[in-house]
């Protein structure tokens, strides 16, 4: 056997992170970018390329022995008109599905008897389920994007008409807290999960993670480990995918699926023995998955969101020196205010100083604080 070539639909930060592992195995990474600079374009072999364009993904995909994504923008069709050509692309259009389609994946969840929230499609007219409400498209959404808090049915119906297509309603919870959890499955079927990880939200987008979860009782992590390794069975998962779930008492109840790697999953570049990025190039390789153990008592992982600030480098001179074990990961993208433009991540056994540094350093990278 001979190293292959995986090929990587997408080319933002997602895929900059698999570069890593992938040159460590020696395999061979080569990208569909839509831009040459987008961020993993910068360090890895690429062509430009539309992911909408089923003969460009085409023309790519047979450069390549395997196909996998950094995200979730690629059509059902162009999918599944490499799976016709006989493309080896994980996961399957079958499998993808559910992370790109909100109904698809409340009717999966319904299948598998696993815990959902009221839900139902809405196209207009009265409903049933009571207000305030969450409103979402059913495709397309991210980082808080096409999910909306609705108060009446007035507001209900003025929205459907604005976005002008149906929507999928759910209940507002009154949850605790927000958590995620990363699973992994081959395609022979061997299946791993990582310790469940807080996910701290702000505005709808992730600003922090802890990992494991604080205060949980062994049974909700066990709870959330299993309804991941079902719902990775249960779609025929191939690859890494993301669990969001709400923690509403002593019972969890799915919010979200990505299947890909993720950003609740960051953490395990240096607090795992196997990262995500490691695990999910094994995994749509067909290889043996790796060891999902922590490497210590706890993982703090801070987003780097953009701010005033736009020089991301002489901030090494002083959070260096002030914390040695920070580790940190730039995305190289243009910096944006509330833009992701990288990661730092902290490990070590005392919670409360490792997310106090973790907060000096993103306000120090932001601007937010100068020493």
């Amino acid at each position: 056997m001979s190293f292959p070539r995986l090929g990587v639909i997408g080319a933002g930060q997602l895929a900059r992170m698999m570069a890593a592992p992938a040159t460590e195995m020696g395999i061979n990474l080569r990208l569909l970018a839509q831009d040459p600079n987008d961020s993993a374009a910068q360090i890895c072999e690429h062509v430009v390329g539309d992911p909408s364009n089923a003969q460009a993904v085409l023309d790519f995909a047979k450069t390549c022995d395997v196909v996998t994504f950094e995200h979730e923008q690629v059509p059902q069709s162009v999918i599944k008109n490499l799976e016709m050509n006989g493309i080896k692309v994980y996961p399957r259009s079958d499998s993808f599905i559910y992370s790109q389609n909100k109904v698809e994946m409340r009717k999966k969840m319904d299948q598998l008897k696993l815990p959902n929230p009221q839900w139902q499609e809405y196209s207009g007219g009265s409903t049933s389920m009571s207000f305030p409400m969450i409103a979402k498209t059913i495709t397309g959404g991210y980082d808080g994007r096409g999910v909306f808090v609705v108060d009446s049915q007035k507001d209900l119906e003025s929205l459907q008409k604005q976005i002008g297509q149906t929507l999928l309603i759910e209940e507002k919870l009154n949850f605790d807290s927000e958590i995620a959890i990363m699973v992994a499955r081959s395609p022979h079927g061997q299946a791993a999960t990582w310790a469940a990880t807080w996910t701290i939200q702000e505005n709808g987008i992730c600003t922090s993670t802890v990992t494991p979860v604080p205060e949980i009782s062994e049974e909700l992590a066990n709870s959330a480990a299993e309804i991941a390794l079902t719902i990775a069975q249960g779609i025929s998962l191939v690859g890494v995918m993301a669990v969001e779930l709400f923690k509403v008492g002593d019972h969890l109840i799915i919010n979200e699926l990505a299947m890909r790697p993720h950003n609740s999953g960051h953490w395990t570049i240096e607090g795992a023995r196997t990262s995500q990025f490691e695990q999910h190039i094994r995994a749509v390789l067909d290889l043996p998955l790796g060891d999902t153990s922590l490497t210590s008592p706890w993982a703090v992982m801070g987003n780097i969101l953009g701010g005033e600030k736009t020089d991301m480098y002489r901030p090494y001179l002083h959070l260096m020196a002030r914390t040695p074990g920070l580790k940190f990961h730039h995305y190289r993208k243009e910096v944006r205010p509330g833009r992701k433009i990288g990661h730092v991540t902290l490990l070590g056994s005392d919670l409360v100083e490792l997310q106090q540094e973790v907060q000096h350093a993103l306000d120090y990278l932001s601007g937010a604080i100068d020493e």
